[in-house]
């Protein structure tokens, strides 16, 4: 039988990094769906279910395996209070498997995904146990009757729910209410982040510091350091705009606007940003040049 699976790849890479926060984790959890459809494919019936949702059971059933030996993915603010001094030094944290970001790429897919790829809420989902984050995604993002989520998972119905009750629970607990991130009209919003990008690329601190909100933090794996409010973050990240020759391109992750940065020449950082109105909410740079090539950058 010929299935067409390179169709579905796109969002079954979308699914697996909802589970596990890595964007090269789910690369490789995608693969091994792949292969493991590729080997059972003469098992497909579709008179039972439809490609898409074969898939997806193999790749549920794939991520909750991988998961039984990994540690959840946390930025920095799911580990420590934040400072509040500009001075506080930087601790590197190299050893903890940090959450990564994940590029925008088929616009189908990210409408159907919005809500549930934000990273505050992926960050927010780590706090869940795999079968935990495997019921919610099914349930609530991809509206999968409880039953079929209890067969795919060998339990009841009733378990389901329960599972799901807790996760909700426990992630409006973790994650930062939806209303309080708002996006601006494209023009507004794109405004402010030209501004952002001009601060960077003029060494201007004074009209960075005029983009970020009261409540702004400011995170940057894999450092554990992290900084809230705007005198610490505007403070801090004014010598950081005054340290090299800053290039930003634009790009897009987790449906929020981001950047590609470039210090001196040499790849950075890929930089998400949460807007609230015309003012910057939030900044999680992601320190790791290993990202260029997951967002079309560098070589």
């Amino acid at each position: 039988m010929t299935l067409d699976l390179d169709g579905h790849r796109r969002e079954l890479l979308a699914h697996c990094y909802r589970m596990t926060g890595s964007v090269v984790d789910a690369e490789d959890l995608v693969q091994e769906t792949m292969l493991r459809a590729w080997r059972a494919r003469d098992d497909f019936d579709p008179g039972r279910a439809s490609l898409r949702t074969w898939l997806y059971r193999i790749a549920t059933n794939v991520c909750l395996t991988a998961l039984e030996k990994r540690v959840r993915r946390p930025l920095p603010s799911g580990l420590s209070g934040a400072a509040l001094d500009p001075d506080t030094r930087l601790v590197p944290s190299p050893e903890v498997p940090w959450l990564q970001p994940f590029p925008d790429g088929d616009p189908a897919t990210i409408v159907a995904s919005r809500g549930s790829i934000r990273l505050a809420l992926v960050a927010a989902m780590q706090h869940l146990s795999a079968r935990q984050r495997a019921v919610l995604l099914l349930r609530d993002v991809l509206a999968w009757p409880a039953a079929e989520v209890a067969d795919l998972l060998g339990t009841s119905v009733a378990a389901v729910n329960s599972l799901l009750q807790r996760a909700r629970t426990q992630l409006a607990a973790a994650s930062p209410a939806e209303d309080t991130v708002t996006e601006p009209p494209d023009v507004e919003q794109r405004a402010t982040l030209d501004r952002f990008a001009a601060a960077f690329e003029r060494s201007d601190p004074a009209l960075l510091s005029r983009l970020l909100a009261a409540e702004v933090t400011l995170e940057m794996p894999p450092h554990s350091t992290w900084f809230a409010g705007h005198h610490a973050v505007s403070t801090f990240l004014g010598r950081v705009v005054r340290s090299g020759s800053w290039r930003l391109l634009p790009t897009s992750a987790n449906t929020q606007p981001a950047f590609a940065t470039y210090l001196d020449g040499h790849e950075h950082g890929i930089t998400v940003l949460s807007l609230r109105g015309s003012r910057i909410a939030g900044i999680v740079s992601f320190h790791d040049s290993t990202l260029f090539r997951w967002f079309g950058f560098g070589s």
